[in-house]
Parts: structure tokens; C-alpha cells; sequence
């Protein structure tokens, strides 16, 4: 009896001393530990997303992948499968396992190491929020104190929702929906039972159990899970048996894969949203929507590509990327893995030649023919004007072990390229507000990140004209006033020099409609133009299409479209002829939201008026209005302010009238393809064909292609804006403006159509012959027959002197 006394008081005393110990430690340390109501408002690290208008993932930015599950969408499977794995009596205890805690503590005792920590799921959310991962009694206790007060401000399901959103689970994965789409590209709700126990395997050691890095340790692992779920009743045995049976097929993958290819416009946007929020864009999980369509962004990428491939072949194959004759498959295989697919042009191999095709090796492992067909354009590039002569059979284009580039077809079979040299550049804006409907700034984002659409400056070339001639018809000039087409010689007065401008063939037509020198893109009438309104005067007035003055040349090269434009600011400037005459402002991002999905932002652009009409013409000398495209202070109104009027409307209705000939006679003439009678554009082609541009419109987009190598170099003989830009924009067009009505701003006020004498560009009179009908503007009607010929005669009938400007 006094033995059990003894023992009974011995115990008691044991136990006393651990509760004060316990109770000690606690009014010792709970003053320093955190408050656990921080919890109910946490906020994790949610990256950035950008989307479509039509709500498509463009692009995720962010260190952390982390896509936020609540706890109802969590599948009762992954729940049953953690706990088996982490805590199987997560139900029953109040934060605190005593039976895990006394079990890490014996193995601590028998082998003189921390085997485990016995942590409850509790105590891991505690650590994983409040904690460090350092191995010490001091953290432990913190753990089961902060354990315990979780307990008791949250409940069950809570705490679960914390942990698999906030667990690290490899690959940059935080949380259960991040890691479905890191391992298997699919969201938790869609993934097999295996798939589910694999992922609720990795919380213990992300990067031993990896499913791609040690797939046979995580099938291992898995197993055991799935072998702890039957044990406990969570499955029956035929499902146990199918999920063992399952192999493991995970994949690294990014999260949520991009549904629209535009990483251009992803950048872009990117850019933005760091400029306002700073470095918390990657961790808010703000969710950005833009301007951009994904039926128009992915055609307009089609289009730039298929339009430098067809540019690239016209001059010819410059040999294979690498030769590896030598190696083996195997050693074949290690090179295409060093290789990345760029623009959609996958790398391959050689392995044998035949008569009638090619055999390749891919990066998957398997090998495929290329047709003889496909191979018959790979002439030798000997310079951008010259070709070898043309093959004859597969050995005379390549050799077994060279690295060449292949593009997948439709039906699945590949077709012979080469990565272009060339780059390009297509900016495509609705012209009632400037929204981007699709922006590609070269051939792959990956190649190159340089967004040529927003920052090559290059020059225009004739695309420029309209600017001027714009300019023209408002200093008086008239659609049928006739110019001079004829020699002209400027002298620099400080060095002697000579510059005599001339016509791309080298020809002179003499006098000549305005109408018609345009859209025959006459270099010397344009020049005349600029020479007689002025060029301070032609500097002031490109203001009005938010072309930026300090770009301009300030001497007559400017006719020539010598400037340093950008493809968005050329579209920019187009877009007053396609509006009716307003300045609209391109922008990108519509609506900021956070991360509950409620708006931050919202575009309130401003936007052209429903029906335009000439009543607000004494506004066109004003000065073009620069909007934010993301403002300061408080969310605009939803009426959006009216668009600043920078033109007369009659000018932009004569200009696009003007503009449609250049594609019904000019040189925009293949654009007649797409059978429409809406079209209005200019072609653009600099000296040495350095530079290839259209730009172009109808009343629902405007859109300019450009196509150029990025240290300028010539594109060749006979490689115009009407050869190389204009089938980009043709393609491109032709998709967007399917089975939509033809559609042009309509006609305003003050406008007059007079028959016009074609040798004198006045007034026909009754025995007039050719006589034809021009639009004038009013105010402006065609000069009576005696004033033309004089006014004619004293401008540009006879050569005019030199004129010394400082051109060089």
C-alpha cells in the first residue's frame, strides 16, 4: 500500500509538474505569439492573371503559383487522402495528437534524432503561417500553443482550407489547385482518385515524392496512401484496386496553360499594372482584362507568321541551324531537347534522305516524313536579291544530322522551313474608342521579346502621304487640283550638296490629279505639296493625329515619310480617317479586379459620337487630348465622354474617298480580293525597300502591318508594302470582316460632287470630254476655269528654283 501511495503521489507529482511547466511556458510565451485571428483574413500570394475580352488566360505572372480552392470545392477523395497521409484523427483531437507527439518523442529517445515532429494538420498551419521551419523544443512549443488557440477561433473545415491552399507542394506550386495544374494541367475537381493521392503525398517532402522528378518514389508513396484510405474505410477494394493499377502520367506543365497566344499584349499589360501597383501585382491576384480578342489575335498572328514565312521562302534556304552527323539517336535526342519551338516552328533532325522526301527525328522521340513537295522552294540564299539555282532532289537541300525546322499542318504531316529572319509587326484597333482588338509585335515572343509594334520606330515611307495630303486639302487644296509631277533639286546652302528626289520607277507624269497621284504614290507631287503648304504648318497639323512632333523631320523628306514611327501610332494616326475625323486614344486594360473579383478598374474611354455630323467642325484646330488608359481616382461614369473632333469631317470623307482608290486603281490593288467596297488604305516602302507597310480601314477596324529586319537591311528587289505588308493585312482583314456589312463613316454635310475637266481640274463645262464627278468640299469648290490655269501656271507649271534647306 505504500508502495501504490508512493507511486500514486510520485505521478501526481509528475503530473503537476508537466501542467505547471506547461502552463509556464504558456504565460511565458503567449505575450510573443501572434494572434491567430489574423487568419480569418489572410491573404496569400496570388499571382497576377491576364485575360482576353472574351475572358481567355493570355499570360500568369507571379514567383508563386497559387490558385485559391474553397473548402466546398475541395473533392471529399483529396480530403480523406490527406488525412490518411497527415492526420487520420484530424476529427477528433483539438489541435494537439497526444498519441503522435508521445510517438515522435520515443523516437526521439531511442535514436537520439527528430524522426518526425508529430504534427497535427493543425499544428502545420500554424508553423506554415506563424512559424519557421527551424528544429527546436522553443518552435515546437509555439507550435502546439498556436495549435491549440487555432482550435479554438476556427473551425474543421476552415483549417483544411487554409492548409491545402497554403501548402508548398514543388515546381512552384502552392496549394492543391496549383499542383493539379502543375502535375496533370487539369483542376483538382477533374483528377482520378490516384492522381489525388499522389498530390496528397507531397506535403511530406515536395521534392522526393515529385511525381515527375522521382516518379517511382511517388507511385510508392502513393500506394501507401491509397493502402491507408482502404484500411480505414474511406474506399472499397475495387477502387483501390483501380487506382494501384494506375500509372503515374504526370507532367510538369505551366499553370493553367495560356489559352490565347499573345504574349506581346500580355507584356504590355504587364508592364502596366507594375507601373500603378508596384511589386504587389505578383502577389494581389489581381485579374486583368483586356482589349483583345482571341479570334482576332490568333488570326493576326497566323496571318504575321504566314506572311514572313512566305517573304523568308521567296529568297531562298540558308542551311541548317546546326550539323550533328556524328552522334546517334540518342545524342540527337540531347540536342532537340536544348531546342525550343519558336513561332510554331518545332525543331527536327535529320536521319535519312530518300527520292522523295526526308525522314526527321522530333523532340518526342518519333520519327516523321517531309514530303519532296515541301523541300522544292529551298533554293540557295546566296543575298537578298539573288538565288542559287533550283534543287533537284532532297540531298541537294540537306545532309543526315542536320537541325532544321519543320511546321505541323492541320492533317498532322510536316511541312519544310526555316526561323525567318525577317520580323514584322501587326496592330489591329477598333477606331470608334482605340480599343486593341489584336496586337503581335514579331514572329515569337520567345525568339525575341522586342515588341516592334510599340517600339520600332521605323519610317513609314509612302503610308506617311496621307498626313500630308490631309493637310493639303485643308490649306485649300482639292482632290482634282493638278501638281506637277516633274524634277526637283534641293541645294544645302552649307555643304553644296544636291538632293534630287525621285518617283520609285523613275518616271514623271507631269501634271496630275491629286486623287490620282496618291493612290499612283507620286513621291515628287507629294513633295510639291509639302513644299507649298508649309512644313511648319504640315508639322502642326500631324499633331492632330497624336504623331509625336519631335519624330517629324523638319524638311521635305518628310513627304516621303522619313519620320520615326512606331505601327501603333501610324494605326493611331489612321484611325482619324476610319472615325470621320476624331482622335481616339489606343488602349489595352478594361477592368482591374481583385482578387474577390471585384473591380478596381474600369475603361471609360473616350468614344466617337453615334452619328457624327459636321456641326462640330470649328473644333478641328484644336490640340489632340491624351487620355490614361488607367486614370487616377475614383472608377469613371458609364457614360464615356465624347471623342475631341481634330478633323473636318468633309477632310476624312474626302481623305478615305481619296484612300479607296489607292486599292480600286493603286497600289493597294490585291486587297480587291477581299471583294468589299469598304476599303481604304496606303501602301508604305522606304528607300532600299528597307521598310514594308500598309495601313488600312473600314469603319470597324483599323489595321497596319509592317514587315522589316530589325538592323535595317533591304528586303530585296520588287519587295514592296503591296508585296510583303499588304497579304498580311489581307489575311488578317478578311477574317475579321467576314460576313460583316460593309461599313464606311457616313457622308457629313457641305460635301459637293461637280463634274471635273481631267486636263484642267476645274469645272467641266457642257463640251468638257472625259469630264468625271470629284467630291469637293464646299467651302473649297474647284477654282473657275481662268484662276486654275493661272494659279497653276504660278505654282507648278514652270521648274522652280532650288530651294537651300538643311536636309543633310
Amino acid at each position: 500500500m505504500r508502495l501504490l501511495k508512493l507511486l500514486s503521489w510520485t505521478c501526481i507529482a509528475l503530473i503537476s509538474a508537466v501542467m505547471l511547466g506547461l502552463s509556464g511556458a504558456f504565460l511565458y510565451l503567449s505575450p510573443g505569439l501572434p494572434s491567430v485571428e489574423t487568419l480569418r483574413n489572410v491573404r496569400m500570394q496570388v499571382p497576377l492573371r491576364i485575360y482576353s475580352a472574351d475572358d481567355k488566360l493570355i499570360a500568369e505572372f507571379g514567383e508563386m503559383r497559387r490558385s485559391p480552392i474553397q473548402f466546398a470545392d475541395i473533392p471529399p477523395d483529396f480530403i480523406n487522402a490527406l488525412l490518411a497521409a497527415e492526420d487520420d484523427n484530424f476529427a477528433n483531437h483539438y489541435g494537439v495528437d497526444v498519441k503522435s507527439l508521445m510517438r515522435a518523442a520515443a523516437q526521439l529517445l531511442k535514436s537520439g534524432q527528430i524522426q518526425t515532429g508529430g504534427s497535427t494538420i493543425t499544428m502545420q498551419v500554424a508553423k506554415n503561417f506563424f512559424l519557421s521551419n527551424e528544429r527546436s523544443f522553443a518552435r515546437k512549443i509555439n507550435e502546439i500553443l498556436l495549435a491549440l488557440q487555432i482550435e479554438r477561433a476556427l473551425g474543421k473545415n476552415d483549417i483544411l482550407e487554409l492548409y491545402v491552399n497554403k501548402i508548398y507542394l514543388g515546381n512552384r506550386a502552392y496549394g492543391i489547385e496549383a499542383a493539379a495544374q502543375v502535375y496533370y494541367g487539369k483542376p483538382i475537381r477533374e483528377l482520378s482518385l490516384a492522381q489525388l493521392a499522389m498530390i496528397a503525398g507531397l506535403p511530406k517532402a515536395p521534392s522526393r515524392y515529385n511525381p515527375v522528378a522521382n516518379p517511382e518514389r511517388a507511385k510508392i508513396r502513393r500506394d501507401w496512401i491509397l493502402a491507408r484510405m482502404y484500411e480505414l474505410g474511406k474506399i472499397d477494394q475495387q477502387r483501390y484496386q483501380t487506382a494501384l493499377a494506375e500509372t503515374v502520367e504526370a507532367h510538369q506543365q505551366a499553370v493553367r496553360p495560356p489559352e490565347l497566344e499573345a504574349p506581346y499584349v500580355a507584356e504590355m499589360a504587364r508592364a502596366e499594372i507594375v507601373g500603378r501597383f508596384g511589386g504587389d501585382a505578383y502577389t494581389e491576384g489581381y485579374r486583368v482584362h483586356t482589349t483583345v480578342r482571341s479570334d482576332l489575335q490568333t488570326e493576326a498572328n497566323q496571318a504575321l507568321r504566314e506572311g514572313l514565312l512566305n517573304y523568308d521562302q521567296r529568297h531562298g534556304y540558308r542551311g541548317p541551324e546546326a550539323r550533328f552527323p556524328t552522334l546517334d539517336p540518342a545524342g540527337w535526342l540531347a540536342k532537340l531537347a536544348e531546342q525550343r519551338t519558336l513561332g510554331g516552328l518545332e525543331p527536327a533532325i535529320v536521319t535519312s534522305i530518300g527520292n522523295d522526301g526526308i525522314q526527321v527525328l522530333t523532340r518526342d522521340g518519333s520519327e516523321q516524313p517531309i514530303a519532296w513537295q515541301s523541300m522544292k522552294w529551298a533554293r540557295p540564299h546566296i543575298n537578298s536579291n539573288s538565288l542559287g539555282r533550283q534543287p533537284g532532289k532532297p540531298a541537294e537541300v540537306v545532309q543526315k544530322g542536320d537541325l532544321i525546322r519543320v511546321l505541323r499542318q492541320e492533317d498532322g504531316s510536316l511541312r519544310f522551313v526555316q526561323l525567318p529572319q525577317a520580323q514584322g509587326a501587326l496592330v489591329s484597333l477598333d477606331p470608334a474608342d482605340g480599343a486593341i482588338r489584336a496586337l503581335t509585335g514579331g514572329f515569337s515572343f520567345e525568339q525575341s521579346n522586342y515588341n516592334r509594334a510599340t517600339q520600332a520606330k521605323r519610317q513609314p515611307g509612302s503610308s506617311f502621304k496621307p498626313f500630308v495630303y490631309s493637310a493639303a486639302l485643308d490649306k485649300g487644296f482639292t482632290a482634282a487640283s493638278l501638281i506637277n509631277d516633274a524634277p526637283i533639286e534641293f541645294v544645302d546652302p552649307y555643304t553644296g550638296e544636291v538632293w534630287r528626289p525621285k518617283n520609285d520607277n523613275n518616271t514623271f507624269l507631269g501634271p496630275i490629279r491629286m486623287r490620282e497621284a496618291l493612290y499612283k504614290s507620286r513621291n515628287l507631287v507629294s513633295i510639291r505639296l509639302l513644299q507649298e503648304i508649309g512644313i511648319e504648318y504640315a508639322l502642326d497639323y500631324s499633331k492632330r493625329f497624336g504623331l509625336p512632333r519631335e519624330e517629324l523631320p523638319r524638311n521635305f523628306s518628310l513627304a516621303l515619310g522619313t519620320a520615326n514611327l512606331t505601327p501603333l501610332e501610324v494605326t493611331t494616326g489612321y484611325a482619324v480617317f476610319a472615325n470621320g475625323g476624331y482622335h481616339v486614344q489606343p488602349y489595352l486594360i478594361t477592368q482591374i479586379d481583385n482578387r474577390d473579383g471585384e473591380p478596381l478598374f474600369r475603361a471609360n474611354p473616350p468614344r466617337i459620337p453615334d452619328h457624327p455630323t459636321s456641326a462640330d467642325t470649328a473644333q478641328a484646330s484644336m490640340p489632340v487630348a491624351v487620355t490614361s488608359a488607367i486614370p487616377e481616382g475614383t472608377p469613371p461614369a458609364e457614360t464615356p465622354p465624347t471623342a475631341e473632333r481634330v478633323l473636318d469631317p468633309r477632310t476624312a470623307y474626302i481623305m478615305t474617298s481619296m484612300l479607296q482608290d489607292v486599292i480600286k486603281r493603286g497600289t493597294g490593288r490585291r486587297a480587291l480580293s477581299l471583294q468589299r467596297s469598304d476599303l481604304a488604305g496606303k501602301t508604305g516602302t522606304t528607300n532600299e525597300q528597307k521598310d514594308s507597310w500598309f495601313a488600312g480601314y473600314n469603319g470597324d477596324f483599323v489595321t497596319t502591318a509592317w514587315v522589316g529586319f530589325d538592323q535595317p537591311q533591304s528586303l530585296g528587289h520588287n519587295e514592296y508594302g503591296g508585296t510583303v505588308a499588304l497579304p498580311i493585312w489581307i489575311r488578317y482583314m478578311g477574317v475579321a470582316l467576314k460576313d460583316k456589312p460593309a461599313h464606311l463613316p457616313p457622308e457629313p454635310e457641305g460635301l459637293l460632287r461637280l463634274r471635273v475637266d481631267p486636263l484642267t481640274g476645274q469645272a467641266a463645262t457642257a463640251g468638257s470630254s472625259g469630264a468625271f464627278f470629284e467630291l469637293f468640299n464646299k467651302d473649297a469648290p474647284p477654282q473657275p476655269a481662268s484662276e486654275a490655269s493661272s494659279s497653276f501656271q504660278d505654282n507648278f507649271g514652270s521648274e522652280p528654283a532650288a530651294v537651300p534647306i538643311d536636309l543633310f
